[in-house]
């Protein structure tokens, strides 16, 4: 039992990160899927482009990015900001590491639903795989850093 606790304590992040990620995917593409197909915004369309898709996939990315950050700010990576200042700093930083991997998801779900024809829930689950790994790294590294000598932070990188 001790080699268990020690292996969880030393992958602690990466476990709970993935406990979350699977989390929040699941409100992102059940949101998706509410404003997309139940609320039928996918008969919205600007031209050829079926816009409804995107305008969908953004209110999910919100409503998924702000669950997402509380709990990874809460119980994946410790976060040591303290102060308004020090929060919204690290708040600013984790939406806009999102809302580049936002704009990979849009890209990746244009050129797959639009210009491929494939079926949307498909591609937005693809997409998600895709976009955990990189919010990973981007968490990872960028936001949830711990000091610059990480002597607070002993676990292996991954």
């Amino acid at each position: 039992m001790t080699r268990i606790k020690e292996l969880f304590l030393k992958y602690k992040s990466f476990i709970m990160y993935a406990i979350f990620g699977v989390l929040t995917t699941v409100v992102n593409i059940f949101a998706y899927w509410l404003f997309a197909h139940a609320l039928g915004m996918e008969s919205i369309y600007i031209g050829d482009i079926k816009a409804g898709y995107y305008l969908a996939n953004v209110i999910a990315w919100t409503i998924s990015c702000t669950f997402a950050y509380i709990t990874n700010r809460l119980w994946v990576f410790g976060s040591e900001a303290e102060g308004k200042k020090g929060v919204a700093k690290e708040a600013l930083s984790f939406y806009v590491c999102r809302l580049a991997t936002l704009g990979a998801e849009t890209v990746f779900m244009y050129v797959f639903i639009n210009l491929l024809g494939f079926n949307d829930m498909l591609i937005k689950v693809i997409a998600n795989i895709i976009v955990i790994v990189l919010n990973y790294v981007f968490s990872k590294t960028i936001i949830f850093r711990k000091g610059k000598k990480g002597n607070a932070d002993q676990e292996e990188q991954l």
